[in-house]
């Protein structure tokens, strides 16, 4: 199954693919990573990719589905994917359409303010990497890990006026791929709210796994 994960920045789209990574038997392929892994070994693609980046541009979504289409053609995709970080456009979605057949988009239904709730009360240890939240996994001592003692902080993607600016753009351009794969009778939506566990029984019954 070639899927997509779809849903707001903080909606949980990441912890649910590793746990659908793991059940579907198939990998996540992510642009950012297949982008890095290109300039890292100096390909062709990667070279005309780091041009771009060292003179500050975004990289061409042209160029990004060359990449693309190379990854999915290798083996451990035969058995299909989930895609991680694209498309993030309809132009992107479309292009997308020209080099792979995606099955279903699974989309995570979460409120704005839930996300907001959720990232504003995020906090992490930049020492050892522990993560803790304000209301739903609080540390015993309040501003300090309970792994090594070091103190929380906030990162700046949490921000109040980050999370909100991040929304907005969500909102903008990605939401609208909601109505392109449901028009195209692949979308799939899931209440994303009821916890880790219930989304992921969620998303298997949705999916038939």
């Amino acid at each position: 199954m070639n899927l997509i994960l779809l849903g707001a920045p903080g909606a949980g789209k990441g912890t649910l693919a590793s746990y659908l990574i793991e059940k579907m038997g198939v990998p996540s392929v992510s642009t950012g990573n297949i982008l890095r892994e290109a300039i890292a070994n100096g390909t062709e693609l990667g070279q005309k990719a780091k041009a771009f980046m060292d003179a500050g541009q975004l990289v061409p979504d042209s160029l990004v589905i060359d990449l693309l289409k190379n990854r999915i053609a290798q083996d451990d995709c035969k058995k299909g994917f989930i895609l991680d970080g694209f498309p993030r456009t309809i132009p992107q979605a479309e292009a997308l359409d020209t080099i792979a057949s995606i099955d279903c988009a699974l989309s995570l239904e979460v409120p704005d303010e839930v996300i907001e709730g959720r990232m504003t009360g995020r906090r992490v240890c930049l020492k050892c990497g522990a993560t803790y939240h304000v209301v739903n996994n609080p540390p015993k001592t309040e501003g300090v890990c309970d792994v090594c003692g070091d103190t929380l902080v906030i990162r700046k993607d949490d921000k109040p006026e980050v999370v909100e600016q991040r929304l907005a753009t969500y909102h903008a351009q990605t939401e609208p791929l909601v109505a392109y794969y449901e028009a195209q009778g692949k979308l799939k939506a899931i209440d994303g709210t009821q916890g880790i566990h219930q989304t992921e029984a969620f998303a298997v019954a949705a999916l038939g796994l």
